[in-house]
Parts: C-alpha cells; sequence; structure tokens
C-alpha cells in the first residue's frame, strides 16, 4: 500500500457539456491532502527496459536516443505523418496522437510498455490536450491500462505550478499558486495523471522543470539566428530570476527516478542558478564573439529587450530549489549552470558561417 501526497489545492479541468474542442473551465476542490492506492502491478511479471513517450519533443527525443542506447525499446507519439516518419527513421516506432479521439491502438501498445513519461506541452486556450483527452476517456483508459505490464508513468510539468514568490526560494513543499492560464493547466493535469495512475495501480511520478534548453534549442542558438525576440521571450526577460535546466539533466534525473521510484512524489528539475534572461543572453552573445569573432552585426538580443521593459515592470517570479533531486535521488548536475551548459553547446557547433 502506497501513500501518496497531492499538492495544495488541487484543481481539476471540467469540460463543457458537449465540447471537444478542448474548452474547459478550471475548478479547485476539496481534495484530501493524501490518498491511498495500492500498487496492484508489483508482484507481476513486467516486460523490461521498455518505455512509451507521449509526446516526441525536444526533450522525448533526447530522452529516446539515451535510452536506446541502452537497450531500451522506445516507442513514442507525434502530431503528424511528416513527423512519424523522421521518428522512424531515427529507429523509433512511432504513432500519430490525436487529443480528440480515443486512443485505442496507442492505448493497446503503450499497455504492452513497463514505462510511460507524459512529454506534452500545454496549449494557450486548450491546455494540456494529453489531460484533457484522459479526463474524456479516464474509464477507458483505466480499463486499458489495468493488468498490462505498465509499472512508471512520469508527468514533464512545470516549475510556472508555483506562481510568483517575490524571488524567494521555494522547494516541493511550498503550496502551487499558479497564476497563469498554462500553469492552471498544468497543475490540473498534474492531479488528473496522480488519480488516474492511483486507479490503474501504477507509479507515478511528477517533474516540475524550469526552462529547457540544449542542443539547437538555447540562448546562443538564438544569438546565432539573429532574429528579433519573440513576443513571449521579451516578456520572459521582465523576470529577475529564471530557473532553467539542460536537456541532458532532464534526461538523468529521469532514469534516477526508474531505478528509486517512489510513488506520488514530486521534484523540481532545474539547475543551480537561477539567473535573469538578459544575463543568459549577453553571456551567449559573448561566446558566439569570442568563437567566430566579427561576425555578429546586430543589435545584441538581450539589450533589445531590456530596453522594452518598462520602469518598474516586475522583476520577481522565484527561485526554484533542486535539493530533492540530490539527495533523494543522487542526481549531479552535468551542467549546474547556464555558463557550463552553453559553453557545452557552443564547443560542439560547427561553424555556422562558412
Amino acid at each position: 500500500m502506497e501513500i501518496w501526497r497531492l499538492p495544495y489545492q488541487p484543481a481539476v479541468i471540467h469540460l463543457r457539456r458537449g465540447q471537444t474542442s478542448g474548452i474547459y473551465s478550471i475548478k479547485t476542490l476539496p481534495f484530501p491532502l493524501y490518498i491511498k492506492c495500492s500498487q496492484g502491478n508489483e508482484s507481476s511479471s513486467k516486460k523490461p527496459d521498455s518505455m512509451f513517450i507521449l509526446g516526441m519533443g525536444f526533450v522525448g527525443k533526447f530522452l529516446a536516443a539515451d535510452l536506446k542506447s541502452s537497450g531500451w525499446e522506445v516507442t513514442g507519439t507525434c502530431t503528424s505523418t511528416s513527423r512519424k516518419k523522421k521518428l522512424e527513421e531515427m529507429g523509433f516506432h512511432s504513432l500519430i496522437f490525436d487529443s480528440n479521439e480515443p486512443l485505442h491502438e496507442v492505448l493497446d501498445i503503450m499497455k504492452l510498455h513497463s514505462h510511460l513519461l507524459i512529454s506534452i506541452p500545454t496549449v494557450l486556450g486548450v491546455g494540456d490536450p494529453c489531460a484533457l483527452q484522459m479526463l474524456r476517456h479516464k474509464e477507458l483508459l483505466k480499463e486499458r491500462l489495468k493488468g498490462g505490464n505498465l509499472q512508471w508513468l512520469g508527468y514533464l510539468s512545470s516549475t510556472s505550478v508555483y506562481g510568483d514568490f517575490s524571488g524567494a526560494w521555494v522547494d516541493e513543499e511550498f503550496p502551487p499558486r499558479p497564476t497563469t492560464e498554462s500553469a492552471r493547466a498544468r497543475m490540473a493535469a498534474e492531479e488528473g495523471w496522480l488519480h488516474l495512475a492511483c486507479d490503474v495501480g501504477v507509479t507515478v511520478q511528477i517533474f516540475r522543470l524550469g526552462g529547457i534548453y540544449g542542443p539547437g534549442r538555447s540562448a546562443v542558438d538564438t544569438i546565432l539566428k539573429q532574429e528579433p525576440l519573440s513576443k513571449s521571450q521579451k516578456m520572459r526577460f521582465s523576470r529577475h530570476y529564471t530557473s532553467r535546466i539542460h536537456v541532458a539533466d532532464i534526461c538523468q534525473t529521469l532514469k534516477a527516478s526508474i531505478q528509486r521510484p517512489s510513488a506520488g512524489k514530486m521534484y523540481n528539475v532545474v539547475d543551480d542558478d537561477p539567473a535573469p534572461r538578459e544575463q543568459v543572453f549577453k553571456f551567449a552573445r559573448s561566446l558566439v564573439e569570442e568563437k567566430w569573432p566579427g561576425h555578429l552585426t546586430s543589435k545584441s538580443s538581450a539589450e533589445e529587450a531590456e530596453s522594452l521593459i518598462p520602469q518598474g515592470a516586475s522583476r520577481g517570479a522565484k527561485r526554484v530549489s533542486n535539493k530533492c533531486i540530490k539527495t533523494e535521488l543522487g542526481v549531479r548536475l552535468l551542467y549546474p549552470t547556464y555558463e557550463s551548459g552553453l559553453r557545452s553547446i557552443i564547443e560542439r557547433m560547427e561553424n555556422p558561417f562558412g
């Protein structure tokens, strides 16, 4: 028997009657802080070393490649036939995910795997499409997954669920207080997966990620493109503290969790150095100019964004602690700071100006 601690003031998604387009409202309910769940699959025979990834995006593909090199069988989902073809060319089994339809084929294949990772981002105006489908077809999910090989479920959430703590340090014991639509959707999805996993008898763990970066997706890559920052990127420059994490450290945390499963546990997955975005972009620009001097002619993206921050704009947010992944999972970060992470990225880059 496992006892799982639920987050403070859990939220659930309520679909409007007759709607299938993802329109929903979010409401907090007085769930108990703890629920007891029997891990019914513990004594049954499992298919070893097989991962099903719902959402083979940036993190999903990185993890899949890592696991595949270690002998795992990996299957994942995508949203189009073109992406499916690319995944198959990389050597992965892939299926197309449709958030508006019951996933009979996906569920039948999913239950044959020992591990399941949900790595699907929220969509503005829609929320978490996978969580929405789960709530629409909860009984179907429970029916298909019970009695299968599945024994571990991980959900990639976000540190945005904590809201603004005016620069204070927060850990997993701090009560979430999401303030944005996407953060509230993340909170609702966490609750949904916790309860579903409990009903099915699967160990579930929640991973609250900071800003994700890595090869091909970093401040260095943005500087090299020499394109104007997007509106959302400029808005993020108003935050004094931003927690981030290299994709390689996400993967090693997930693998450590698989080795040391703890039902219902939540982990903040961030590095040691929450820092302002303009500081990160200035450092990235200096790395580019050092390696390829004379090639950058446009105004610094950091300078551009900094000039657009209104006087008196809020620069609070929070600093997120990663103590639990170190003490409980034994994680030693490969890239504990943005400096070490960005240096590793640019060192492996070929000359983009050649």
